[in-house]
């Protein structure tokens, strides 16, 4: 299927390993322009280097962390026309409830929400000017199955589908689409690095810790196994593109059937 990318050009945030990675490099190998993101120079630089030898597409880098304003203005200012928006930008982190300070509450909304809400407001202005665009919102399960492990984190979550539908109806009548997508348990560098650390202290191998993990932890999966980053990456693509144009104000489930509800 042609995606009609050729000549879009997207912003990935937080896209140097991972969920985002997969989602820059299938952009790109659909012809999109992709911008890759993260924190450290080196990151950047390897990420731009395998996507482009793996897509031989037109890729360029930007490494600054995109939760401060200044460096989302940046980018923009740097990549004017920037028509495809993915807010993958996040973090994570188990923690009880009675030990999450003020700070780290404040902290995970800047990062996970209000990254997002800035770079989208700084892209908006072009995306009406020429009536197109696609803003992406990468929430999780936990926006809807609020984790008591971490619930600051799915606080952040639940708040990105807020703005994602309230910006959708703030578009209606144009060409911009904006949604959400939510992965459920996926195995990315942080997932698999920590299962196959249980696997080798625990004397197991990856396939039994995984198959206990669902058994225990995620058991209203339906397909009882962690996702990988290529099949949340393969919707994020079809949702940017111009053939997903009806696709809106959407909380897009990618979630190996987790959440356990028909809608």
């Amino acid at each position: 299927m042609d995606l009609q990318l050729n000549g879009k050009l997207a912003l990935v945030s937080g896209s140097t390993a991972g969920i985002g990675y997969a989602i820059a490099r299938t952009l790109a190998q659909e012809g999109a322009s992709v911008i890759v993101n993260g924190r450290s120079q080196l990151a950047v630089d390897e990420a731009v280097d395998r996507i482009r030898l793996e897509t031989h597409g037109t890729v360029t880098g930007y490494a600054a962390d995109l939760s401060r304003a200044d460096a989302a203005e940046e980018v923009v200012r740097r990549h004017p026309g920037i028509g495809i928006l993915v807010n993958n930008l996040g973090i994570f982190e188990a923690k009880a409830f009675e030990d999450i300070p003020d700070e780290d509450w404040q902290r995970f909304f800047d990062v996970n929400v209000l990254s997002g809400v800035r770079l989208a407001r700084l892209v908006l202005p072009e995306m009406k000017r020429t009536n197109w665009g696609r803003i992406i919102f990468i929430s999780s399960e936990s926006a809807v199955q609020i984790p008591t492990e971490m619930i600051h984190y799915g606080m952040t979550k639940t708040a990105q589908l807020a703005v994602s539908r309230g910006l959708a109806e703030s578009v209606a009548g144009t060409n911009i689409t904006v949604n959400s997508v939510l992965p459920g348990p996926t195995k990315s560098r942080g997932v698999g690095d920590f299962v196959e650390g249980m696997a080798r202290s625990s004397d197991k191998s990856f396939e039994q810790v995984e198959a206990e993990f669902f058994d225990h932890v995620r058991p209203t999966s339906l397909i009882k196994r962690f996702a990988s980053p290529q099949e949340v990456a393969s919707l994020v693509a079809f949702v940017a593109s111009p053939l997903a144009s009806a696709t809106t104000g959407a909380a897009l489930r990618v979630d190996g059937g987790v959440v356990k509800s028909a809608f």
